[in-house]
């Protein structure tokens, strides 16, 4: 490697960036996150800058999302911990009770298990003449969305973050993979990508083979400004830099622009029409000549 491809990290297909301003950007990055677990490390190897660590992915897909059950091999093994999907978007393991109303039995029960204590002969008392319920614990809360053990199906509400340790050398569907993977997700990569969003509406997909960390670290560390989605990719339209622009203004404002739109198209194509007019004028006119100069001869 000669030194200038050295002064150089790749941050995607046919795409680099200098290694001065990546280190520049990832002190920004670094500063912001002082003292948090999202700060990143870098290392080379062999000329090569590799950072790694923490990436944070915002949860933005619209249909559920399917995980995969317990297979023979993990059978042995207790069931990963649903809290590792998003924190805090694992509220609590609940029943259809209300938290109140378990609290109220679970006290109504130990003060009854007591009683029965002093009861002639050791009689066990069943919960159901306590007035007690079975809890049923067969469903997670994900702040208001529900995932179902039975049915393995689960819908991340849209904004909820998790995250996911990477290094920059990482492309899109490796990210993507090891995404998936963590959490068990049985749907395939390929109904997903990643996208960063801004908070003008702008919102680029991230291709295949690009290195979402880098990009993190280029894009800067306020996720006030601008995050990193996983959506579903039939369900999203990337948004440029000029479309962004408008789509935060009033249904009136935004109404008046798709009419002056409409008004430069008309005028575009009228112009567009003369122009192809006057060429068809021209040409007849040449072949004309021709066929005149043809019965002369």
């Amino acid at each position: 490697m000669d030194s200038e491809d050295s002064d150089k990290v790749q941050i995607g297909e046919n795409k680099f960036v200098s290694k001065s301003i990546l280190l520049s950007q990832l002190n920004t990055y670094n500063l912001y996150y002082k003292g948090e677990a999202l700060q990143l490390r870098h290392r080379e190897e062999e000329g090569e800058l590799i950072i790694e660590g923490l990436l944070n992915v915002f949860w933005g897909v619209q249909r559920p999302i399917r995980l995969q059950m317990q297979d023979e091999k993990e059978a042995g093994r207790p069931r990963p911990s649903l809290t590792s999907l998003s924190q805090p978007l694992l509220q609590s393991s609940v029943s259809r009770d209300p938290p109140e109303i378990i609290e109220q039995q679970e006290s109504t029960h130990s003060h009854r298990l007591a009683r029965t204590k002093t009861d002639v002969g050791g009689r066990r008392i069943s919960g159901r003449r306590l007035g007690i319920r079975r809890v049923q614990r067969n469903r997670c809360s994900f702040n208001g969305h529900f995932y179902n053990h039975k049915t393995a199906v689960f819908t991340p509400k849209f904004g909820s973050v998790t995250n996911v340790r990477v290094n920059s050398c990482m492309t899109t569907a490796q990210v993507m993979r090891l995404l998936l993977n963590k959490f068990k997700i049985e749907n395939s990569p390929d109904e997903f990508s990643l996208y960063i969003v801004h908070a003008s509406g702008e919102r680029h997909q991230l291709k295949p083979n690009d290195h979402p960390l880098a990009l993190r670290v280029l894009q800067g560390p306020c996720e006030q400004v601008s995050k990193m989605f996983l959506m579903e990719t039939d369900q999203v339209e990337e948004v440029t830099h000029d479309v962004a622009q408008y789509i935060k203004f009033e249904l009136p404002v935004l109404q008046s622009f798709i009419a002056k739109l409409q008004e430069e198209e008309e005028r575009e194509m009228q112009k567009l029409k003369k122009r192809y007019a006057d060429m068809r004028r021209i040409i007849k006119k040449y072949m004309r000549s021709l066929a005149d100069s043809t019965n002369v001869t």
